[in-house]
């Protein structure tokens, strides 16, 4: 069989790139464009017929890119794709994974059910896992789940010195001492009151005087975690902290709050930001092969 060919949906195109570089497969051409009445148009201008075929979407910002995913899979099944690869490096609608209050829809549920009818596998980086335990739990086709962990514990060996790795929550814990490696880690511990209020509680960290703390968690959204686990580390005593993001998303104005009380953040590109500094291509042209 032919080498595989990789297509960028809109915004993708720089990782894309990457990816196909690391992964020793071709760069296709998928052009999207739209009609003056708001409809998509859609064209694969390279050939697929026979061959594996990866588009590459990151899924932030997720309604508007899911249609235009459709309609290049099904394109590319239809001129003779021999299997569909999503890339999704981050992965939307895992959040709502239970129905709290009656007749609420549990997306995750069906937006697995949905990109399950239209691809073959799924390739992504630390999906946010919290019921579902596994991915395999609601998606019907097979999927990769690469962790980004060591990529940020590499990152944090070499441009930070004496780093007290600071998680997000409990749930945080293995995840963060895998990125500590040998540095010291600590758990903040979360409680949320609605979408954008958090209380966060502090264990004792006086025998951490000195260290430069570094905030990692795996999705910055609406920042307010980070925020104000920022300003209690500095109402500690503590220099401002680096935060190290896996998916940065940044919702509303989440970025600038979050500037204004960390000394550097830091992400991967996953979503596209300013803050990218860390390059998951090499780990998800792996994930590919597998």
């Amino acid at each position: 069989m032919s080498r595989s060919i990789i297509l960028s949906l809109p915004g993708n195109g720089p990782l894309a790139q990457a990816i196909a570089a690391e992964a020793g497969a071709d760069l296709g051409d998928l052009e999207i464009r739209r009609f003056p009445d708001g409809e998509t148009y859609l064209r694969v201008a390279s050939d697929v017929a026979g061959r594996e075929v990866a588009l590459v979407c990151t899924l932030a910002e997720p309604d508007p890119q899911v249609l235009r995913l459709i309609f290049a899979a099904r394109t590319a099944r239809a001129l003779g794709a021999a299997r569909i690869t999503l890339v999704a490096p981050y992965l939307a609608y895992m959040r709502q994974d239970k129905a709290f209050h009656p007749g609420e829809a549990v997306t995750s549920v069906h937006f697995a059910a949905l990109l399950s009818r239209e691809v073959d596998r799924l390739v992504t980086i630390d999906p946010h896992l919290h019921r579902h335990k596994v991915l395999s739990e609601i998606y019907s086709i097979p999927t990769v789940a690469l962790r980004a962990a060591p990529l940020l514990s590499a990152w944090i060996a070499a441009n930070v010195a004496e780093p007290l790795i600071v998680g997000p929550d409990a749930e945080s814990e293995q995840w963060a001492k895998a990125i500590a490696g040998g540095a010291p880690a600590v758990m903040l511990r979360k409680q949320r009151r609605g979408d954008r209020e958090v209380d966060i509680h502090f264990p004792d960290l006086t025998a951490y005087a000195g260290r430069r703390p570094v905030l990692v968690d795996d999705i910055a959204s609406s920042g307010r975690t980070l925020v104000e686990a920022c300003e209690g580390l500095a109402a500690r005593g503590f220099a401002r902290p680096i935060c190290v993001v896996v998916h940065p998303l940044f919702a509303e104005d989440a970025f600038d709050r979050l500037r204004a009380v960390a000394a550097a953040i830091v992400s991967t590109d996953t979503v596209a930001h300013p803050t990218n500094r860390i390059s998951v291509a090499t780990l998800l042209a792996g994930g590919l092969r597998d």
